[in-house]
């Protein structure tokens, strides 16, 4: 106790409360608690991806800490993005979230023409370092932009904000069915839902979103043998191959309450994608059943934190921005666990922050600097408890 006090205290002096310099008011303002989460969330992934991605390099005759090397040079970048993105105005995460939209859907574009095929899908540009998905920077990206478009008519009612979200989201639709990547296209048509019934919009725009869903998920079923086959296979196991769902409730199983410990499951030893679109299944192995629950914890404390940090808010680009980036946040972490319990069909997503990923690591960090951005104190307003809010401030405008 005396410790962490005295650390409190050097904490206290090196930032007071009437430091004006950028990282001062970033130490006062910023949710301390949402960011502590977000690193324990990433020493978490630190640890599943030392215990299980060695036997995948080993299978793919790589040196056994391969993955896990490259982790860490995508971590620490992914890391440097949420502070220092954290640290922005509103005015200026829009502008970044932008410019990365609008390279997003260009790199999207040339990935069609000249992308990486892999499994099937075209989605990945290869580059000397590595491979990037420009569709996982689109994501984080596009809630920003289109709550900036939604709060801008709400604030000036001959902005045609709706129009500009509803062609933004075809466009990026399009280019994902096109790659084709269907959990892409359910993720980014959750975050327009999300942000269209917060935005208090009509709600036949609501029905409408969801019956494109709807008729998105018939068409992809029909015209997609990947889609069609993993469905059928959840339906009726019997249709097709389950071996890698079979061994993810397996490793489950084998670790029970408290699990076989940091690096011995053995079950793990088999599932392909042990690092990345399974590693929820290696933490129940290796964890077991009371780390999951304290995992499961963490993501859910993110998103009701966040949501906490702006029911005070009257600022509707605050509101729309950070419901768009916790809808991403939770459903992507809702299908990634979903698919590791077979509680829905497999759909390779990887666990935000706990999966090894290039792209997908960095393009976490960029979404929850922008989280944190948005959620830092601004001057108060009681829209959510009573008061009388004034006229919404755009501070993005």
């Amino acid at each position: 106790m005396i410790g962490l006090s005295a650390n409190h205290n050097r904490t206290g002096r090196m930032f007071s409360r009437t430091d004006q310099s950028i990282v001062g008011q970033w130490w006062w303002t910023v949710d301390r608690v949402l960011l502590s989460i977000m690193l324990a969330l990433a020493g978490i992934g630190i640890v599943m991806v030392v215990t299980g991605s060695p036997p995948v390099a080993e299978r793919l005759g790589l040196d056994q800490y391969y993955f896990f090397k490259r982790h860490m040079v995508f971590l620490v970048p992914s890391l440097l993005a949420m502070v220092g993105l954290s640290m922005c105005s509103h005015r200026t995460i829009w502008r970044i979230a932008s410019v990365i939209l609008a390279g997003s859907i260009l790199c999207m574009a040339f990935v069609l023409v000249a992308g990486a095929e892999v499994k099937g899908a075209q989605r990945w540009i290869h580059l000397p370092f590595g491979s990037i998905q420009p569709s996982e920077f689109a994501k984080p990206a596009f809630a920003v932009v289109i709550a900036w478009f939604m709060a801008r008519q709400k604030d000036q009612p001959g902005f045609p904000g709706d129009r500009l979200a509803a062609g933004l989201y075809a466009l990026l639709i399009s280019l994902l069915i096109l790659q084709p990547d269907f959990g892409m296209s359910m993720l980014v048509t959750a975050i327009i839902v999300g942000q269209v019934f917060l935005a208090g919009l009509p709600l036949r725009l609501v029905v409408g979103l969801g019956g494109v869903a709807a008729l998105g998920g018939v068409g992809a079923y029909f015209g997609l043998h990947h889609v069609r086959s993993r469905i059928d296979r959840f339906l009726n196991p019997e249709t097709g191959d389950t071996y890698q769902i079979d061994l993810a409730r397996q490793a489950f199983q084998e670790g029970g309450a408290f699990g076989a410990g940091p690096g011995q499951g053995t079950v793990k030893l088999a599932i392909p994608d042990a690092h990345t679109d399974f590693v929820f299944s290696v933490a129940g192995e290796e964890m077991g059943l009371v780390l999951l629950l304290i995992i499961i914890g963490l993501f859910a404390w993110v998103i009701l934190r966040g949501l906490n940090r702006v029911m005070d808010s009257d600022n509707m680009f605050v509101i729309l921005g950070t419901g768009g980036l916790l809808t991403m946040f939770g459903c992507q972490s809702l299908v990634h666990m979903g698919s590791n319990l077979a509680l829905i069909p497999t759909k390779g997503m990887t666990l935000p922050f706990l999966s090894y990923g290039g792209s997908s690591l960095v393009a976490v960090g960029i979404g929850m600097g922008f989280l944190l951005a948005l959620t830092r104190r601004q001057g108060r307003s009681t829209i959510a408890k009573g008061g009388m809010a004034p006229k919404t401030q755009m501070n993005a405008s």
